[in-house]
């Protein structure tokens, strides 16, 4: 159990997701505008921001879109700054943006692997302490992490990783406030049938043929989970058979498959 006896998320209030145009961040928004919240929608697409905001007002909530490039070194503190300005109250931080580089290591970009650093790392990190320092009358963070950070990725050694931080982050951050009106959930999905593997390269590989989850039914394993306290949330039971497998497993083997699944067909 994270956090507060009552957990915060399925209560109301706003939240703010980041990477909200499509994909998972998109569902998300859905997902929390469904169940009564207001959002706050980051993302860089002034366009598909504002085309999702008017359908999710329909629904009788508050939709505000936030039009912003997250790829650079102040972005954490340049949305904190455009939010308190607004005067907009966040009750629940969701990070939900993120990239993924595809390929051998030695033969990635240098700048592509700073970006993947700066999305999936230091700005999920940033935004959270950012964020906290608002919480004292409670709140949530939902960070979008993976069952790829359970283990090491060969070809994806970058992405593998950067969950691997975020996993770890957000289960030590709920031990910290556990008993406290702050609750932190990682969400951990397997393989999600969005425009990711695409854009990190990997349509030919094997691991971007394996059975994906519905985004929707990742936000709602997320809400779900994070409303009932859940610290670990995996969608999928077969995904949550893998993880099991992935702790008992030796780990030069654990490598091995991943290395053969992470593999161009």
């Amino acid at each position: 159990m994270s956090g507060s006896d009552v957990p915060v998320v399925g209560t109301g209030g706003t939240a703010l997701i980041t990477g909200a145009s499509a994909g998972i961040g998109e569902a998300l928004a859905r997902e929390f505008a469904a169940r009564g919240h207001d959002v706050v929608l980051v993302a860089r697409s002034e366009g598909k921001l504002e085309r999702l905001v008017d359908d999710l007002e329909t629904r009788g909530i508050t939709a505000t879109p936030v039009a912003m490039d997250l790829d650079h070194a102040t972005a954490a503190e340049d949305l904190y700054e455009e939010v308190t300005e607004r005067g907009l109250d966040i009750d629940v931080l969701v990070n939900n943006v993120g990239v993924g580089i595809y390929g051998p290591f030695a033969e990635s970009d240098l700048d592509a692997e700073r970006t993947q650093l700066r999305l999936n790392v230091m700005l999920p990190v940033e935004l959270t302490r950012l964020f906290i320092d608002e919480f004292d009358d409670g709140g949530a963070v939902i960070n979008m992490g993976s069952v790829a950070g359970f283990q090491p990725g060969p070809n994806l050694a970058g992405y593998y990783a950067s969950k691997a931080y975020i996993n770890s982050f957000s289960e030590a951050l709920a031990e910290e406030f556990r008993g406290t009106p702050v609750d932190v959930t990682v969400v951990c999905p397997g393989p999600v049938d969005t425009a990711f593997q695409e854009r990190a390269g990997m349509a030919d590989s094997t691991v971007g043929s394996v059975t994906s989850n519905a985004p929707d039914a990742v936000a709602s394993a997320a809400y779900e989970g994070a409303a009932a306290g859940k610290t670990v949330v995996i969608p999928r039971r077969s995904m949550r058979l893998i993880n099991r497998l992935v702790r008992v497993t030796p780990r030069w083997l654990v490598r091995r498959v991943a290395a053969l699944v992470n593999r161009d067909r």
